[in-house]
């Protein structure tokens, strides 16, 4: 019997095999909501950077119960998920999948027309990173600019007093994106859920009570926080920087696992087949060539 790797012997990777989840990152969301409540009352939700999609599952499973009994006693139509992604991700019930480019007016405008009657999003949530390349400085500022993509569209669609969440880096330099979310929100805190693991600089950015500032014209064309803080032509005026200290909190109390304790491994049970297949395999293109190849050789 070979080595079992240390992502199998992880608690939540297994968890995650046994529910039905398409990753291990679902637990995160679980935790971070939680702690904060945030899928209390939400109607319309947008899932950023989706694929392969396990943070839409929990939005799909923690609101259709919402839908189902609010929908038996009144005529309230049922919640509109949309996940958004670069990446081609396998359909999933109650799900709106859009593959696009979050930095694109044609992606702001394919999410608003799955939305009734012009309304806007409840919550936006972002799980999205960068190709890690193993340099720390260039990791943490891909992510933060990946943040701040994220957070752009998310002004066209977010309305006043919903909710977003998005995962970033935490490194020296992380005081500087929470300024930058501080003048849109009126709370912002970085939550670690227990699900990720210590080990990792990897946190989320909780933000909630979005309220853009008066005079606040969204735009796809230039960045949103460069036009709060230094000003721009469409008469945004400056609004300065102040520090300001970002609680840091942990989402999920200690009744639940450990990410960075290994526990014992039930090899009774076998593996359990991936919940969501390869959309593009790697072998489809050999198979393919070997294929052509075939009739020149006989």
């Amino acid at each position: 019997m070979g080595r079992t790797s240390k992502d199998k012997r992880d608690i939540y990777y297994r968890l995650a095999k046994e529910e039905g989840w398409r990753a291990r990152s679902a637990f995160k969301l679980l935790q971070i909501d939680e702690e904060y409540q945030l899928l209390h009352g939400v109607r319309r939700v947008v899932d950023l950077c989706a694929a392969p999609g396990s943070w839409s599952q929990v939005l799909a499973r923690r609101l259709a119960p919402t839908a189902v009994a609010s929908s038996a006693s009144t005529s309230t139509p049922p919640p509109v998920i949309v996940a958004v992604d670069l990446q081609p991700m396998a359909p999933l019930p109650g799900v709106i999948a859009i593959q696009g480019d979050i930095t694109k007016d044609a992606t702001v405008a394919a999410i608003l027309s799955h939305f009734p009657d012009g309304a806007l999003a409840d919550l936006v949530v972002c799980d999205g990173a960068p190709d890690v390349m193993g340099l720390h400085d260039l990791d943490e500022f891909l992510q933060a600019q990946l943040l701040l993509a994220a957070f752009n569209i998310t002004s066209f669609v977010l309305r006043p007093g919903g909710a977003f969440v998005a995962k970033i880096f935490r490194g020296r330099d992380i005081s500087l994106l929470y300024n930058q979310m501080q003048p849109f929100f009126g709370d912002v805190v970085c939550c670690k859920p227990r699900a990720s693991r210590n080990s990792s600089i990897e946190a989320f950015l909780v933000c909630r009570d979005y309220r853009p500032p008066a005079g606040f014209v969204p735009s796809m064309h230039v960045d949103a926080v460069d036009r709060m803080h230094y000003g721009d032509d469409v008469g945004n005026s400056e609004i300065g920087m102040g520090r300001v200290i970002v609680p840091f909190l942990s989402a999920g109390d200690l009744q639940h696992w450990d990410a960075d304790r290994t526990y014992p491994l039930d090899v009774t049970t076998g593996p359990l087949p991936p919940v969501q297949q390869p959309m593009t395999p790697a072998y489809r293109t050999a198979k393919g060539m070997q294929a052509r190849r075939a009739p020149s050789q006989a």
